[in-house]
């Protein structure tokens, strides 16, 4: 009886089995149809359009360099409150942003003259911020690839200290 049971189990494991495992086959069977078979694509044309959106974004890097990044005071030892790329635009009520017309307002650096005046950078700091941060050379005074970020005050200044920082060019002068 024992074993009457056992293969009557076993029977219907396997009968259930087989029904499971042809019930979940299906075929699936894609076909595509085209009524215009004489489509060409040119790719160099897609190529240089493609070359032209880049160079036209605004916010894709044109160059790339490495350099120190410190803060500074307008009234610093060496200072004269003046920017040496914007005489005119005053900073000796703390401000540290210039309205730039077609990035908004960004940070103001002191460069060498390594960058044009008016020259849009992108930098990567969390000493200056979480996120990405949008500068402008409007002044002069260090060397190299350095760039030293105008600041509201001494302390703040400080607190930057000396990093390496890597930063993009965006835009090279005051462009157009």
């Amino acid at each position: 009886m024992k074993r009457f049971f056992s293969r009557t189990i076993r029977l219907m494991i396997i009968i259930l089995f087989v029904m499971l495992s042809t019930s979940y086959v299906h075929v699936i069977e894609t076909k595509t149809y085209s009524s215009n078979t004489n489509k060409t694509v040119n790719l160099s044309t897609m190529a240089m359009k493609l070359e032209e959106l880049i160079e036209n974004d605004i916010y894709s890097a044109k160059d790339t360099y490495t350099g120190d990044l410190t803060g500074y005071v307008y009234n610093c030892p060496l200072c004269t409150g003046l920017l040496a790329c914007n005489w005119r635009y005053d900073v000796t009520d703390g401000k540290t942003t210039y309205p730039d017309e077609t990035y908004g307002n960004v940070r103001i650096v002191a460069s060498s003259k390594n960058l044009p005046c008016g020259t849009i950078i992108r930098f990567d700091s969390e000493r200056v911020s979480d996120e990405p941060t949008l500068a402008i050379v409007l002044d002069r005074g260090v060397r190299g690839n350095a760039l030293d970020l105008l600041s509201k005050d001494v302390d703040y200044a400080l607190t930057l200290g000396r990093s390496v920082i890597t930063y993009d060019v965006l835009r090279e002068g005051w462009g157009d």
